[in-house]
């Protein structure tokens, strides 16, 4: 485990330190899911589960109790079963949650509508994040029901919810040390999977072969997971923002547009790179990808303290609106097409996100209806595109069906920002040779 026990102490009291007095925080383990009849998709825990606690297994409910004089941190989890361990995998048990997890207190998860309405009654206020599993939040509300309905004996229901995401969010936006170098790790593995995908590219190789590549990597250095569906796409599947089927075969004279990131001990990389697959980008190409790298690297460049989060969108609009106007594939005043938007013809998404524990990590991108500042310890991804609609007759057909973009993953720091996917080739000229090797 690359964070400590430690980190993940200091996590849950901060979290505990922002909320009122005579209060409680649950936060369930997410659901598992069925893949097709009686297999299951691999089981991933909740983000802010894991954050809190390190804990991985399923049908587990994390409890804070600040100021509970038997612990104030309480974990719910299975309890051991030799059969089902044989089957299943090991279990870590109450026993393991306190020994190995840090609990002060632990219960059969099985006995929770027996404990947990005990544990809330009293407390003025419930910190849950109500919306994110919709079976669990009939839970919670059964619990709060079942003390409402003793209030002639007495019992104290809680008056209020407050939403727990809102303070757990603002934690988990701003990366410790020790949380920056797993991603910078995770950013290394990924860089080298796009390397290997560059080396073994060439006509007739099939989309989801260069995917193999990439996992390959991934998992020989210890990844064992893609952050999210990898996207391979040759030619017009480039166009396709969210392309998944990886199903094509590349062709020559095309370009291939690779968007892939490792997950390493819960933290996502994202790198995209989009390269001509037989290692020679043709005028076309090279222009339309100048343009993107230009906008990606003066994008690079204002991602740093002080400036705001839309600031690098807004470099990347300026120099993609104006390269397009140059190539003749927008016509007029560049100010114009920027106010009417005329340039989402081409480039419909924004230059980024944050990027931590979810590859669209979570933090509040306006700040009082405002974009927020940037702050050291914000990590975000920084990726222009241009996309020619292969059905564009408004442009010469030489420009249409190519897609291009370039991504990657920036950490903001005191004296500026630092690229954690920086050793994937991304000029013009670092392409060509690095693929003129094979």
């Amino acid at each position: 485990m690359r964070i400590s026990k430690q980190e993940f102490a200091r996590r849950r009291k901060a979290l505990m330190a922002m909320m009122e007095p005579n209060s409680i925080a649950i936060v369930p383990a997410a659901p598992e899911r069925i893949r097709s009849r009686d297999t299951e998709h691999h089981y991933r825990q909740d983000s802010d589960l894991f954050y809190l606690s390190g804990f991985a297994e399923p049908k587990a409910v994390l409890v804070l109790i600040p100021g509970r004089e038997h612990g104030e941190y309480v974990l719910f989890v299975r309890e051991r079963n030799r059969e089902r361990e044989t089957w299943d995998g090991y279990r870590a048990g109450p026993e393991g949650a306190i020994n190995e997890y840090d609990a002060d207190d632990s219960f059969p998860i099985d006995d929770i509508d027996d404990i947990l309405p005990g544990l809330i009654e009293g407390r003025e206020r419930v910190y849950y994040a109500m919306g994110k599993d919709s079976e669990f939040d009939k839970q919670v509300m059964d619990w709060v029901n079942t003390i409402r309905a003793k209030v002639r004996s007495g019992a104290t229901p809680p008056g209020e919810f407050l939403d727990l995401s809102h303070f757990l969010n603002e934690l988990r936006l701003f990366k410790s040390a020790a949380e920056l170098r797993v991603m910078k790790e995770a950013g290394e593995i990924s860089a080298r999977a796009h390397v290997r995908a560059m080396k073994h590219c060439k006509a007739g190789v099939m989309e989801y072969q260069l995917e193999a590549e990439i996992m390959h990597e991934f998992q020989m250095s210890g990844a064992r997971f893609a952050a999210y569906n990898t996207i391979v796409g040759g030619g017009k599947n480039g166009c396709i923002l969210h392309y998944v089927e990886n199903s094509a075969a590349l062709k020559n004279g095309d370009l291939v547009l690779i968007d892939a990131g490792c997950e390493l001990e819960f933290y996502a990389a994202d790198i995209t790179r989009t390269f001509p697959v037989n290692g020679k980008f043709s005028p076309e190409q090279k222009a339309l990808y100048n343009i993107c790298l230009d906008a990606q690297i003066a994008a690079i460049e204002v991602a740093k303290a002080g400036n705001h989060w839309n600031d690098p969108h807004e470099m990347t609009v300026k120099i993609i609106t104006q390269g397009l106007v140059d190539l003749g594939l927008l016509e007029g005043n560049v100010n114009e097409l920027i106010k009417t938007e005329a340039y989402k013809e081409f480039y419909m998404h924004r230059a980024g996100h944050w990027l931590g524990m979810d590859v669209h990590d979570v933090g509040d991108y306006k700040v009082g209806g405002e974009w927020r500042v940037l702050e050291p310890g914000m990590v975000m991804t920084v990726e222009p595109g241009i996309y020619v609609a292969p059905d564009n007759e408004r442009v010469a057909k030489k420009w249409r069906g190519i897609g291009i973009r370039i991504e990657d993953d920036v950490v903001i720091t005191k004296d500026g920002n630092e690229v954690l996917t920086k050793d994937v080739p991304k000029t013009v000229e670092e392409i060509e040779a690095l693929m003129a090797t094979v």
